[in-house]
């Protein structure tokens, strides 16, 4: 599976306000950064994989062919990261349209979920299947799923020197002061190391990907 990271980006650290939990890294002041880390991975969707066009017959790609279109939305996460393994449930909405809407009719659409390590490493894959109901003379249907992975707490947790690095105080004057520690290469390679997406998306044919990406 190929996707871009445009849409979705995952930052190692992002820049919140306020909520700060216990073991987050914080940091306020000397270069300016204000951060929140947790070890729950974000979630999201990946680029062109969030939309479903089906055609009939399926080689066609006129609008007088369309079928069913339906788009994955309304992603929401939940985390409990109390043990050693942290376990994060991604829910979605999947919302369908029929051009038909002639009798009663049930589709199976297929989704994905992976888990991501550092922006590109995909270390889990499962895939699932999205029911869709229409009833006679019914032109819309709705239904939802849900994703869920375990993630290892000491894998998504930064090692303590890192973590030092990244919340020593820097004083006005200093040279460190003027240094953003997240620039260094050692430190974002740790960062990125510690980070994990939970990503979800229609499982896609090749055609049905390059058609997200072209249309």
């Amino acid at each position: 599976m190929h996707f871009r990271k445009a849409l979705f980006v995952v930052t190692a650290v992002a820049a919140l306000a306020g909520c700060h939990r216990a073991g987050d890294i914080v940091v306020e002041q000397g270069v300016g950064i204000t951060a929140l880390r947790s070890v729950c991975p974000a979630v999201g969707v990946p680029d062109f994989t969030g939309d479903v066009t089906l055609f009939a017959p399926a080689d066609a790609r006129t609008l007088d062919a369309l079928d069913v279109t339906a788009t994955l939305t309304n992603v929401r996460s939940q985390c409990n990261d109390t043990g050693e393994q942290v376990y994060a449930t991604a829910t979605f909405d999947v919302l369908a349209q029929r051009r038909d809407v002639r009798g009663e009719r049930t589709i199976e659409l297929p989704y994905f979920s992976t888990v991501v390590r550092g922006g590109n490493a995909v270390i889990a894959k499962r895939v699932g299947t999205v029911s869709i109901h229409f009833a006679d003379g019914q032109e819309r249907a709705q239904a939802s799923g849900t994703a869920g992975a375990y993630i290892d707490r000491a894998a998504a947790t930064l090692p303590d020197d890192v973590r030092q690095r990244i919340t020593a105080r820097r004083r006005a004057g200093e040279e460190e002061a003027a240094t953003d520690p997240l620039n260094d290469p050692e430190i974002r390679a740790a960062v990125a190391k510690a980070t994990f997406e939970l990503l979800v998306g229609f499982q896609l044919s090749e055609d049905q990907l390059a058609y997200n990406a072209t249309r």
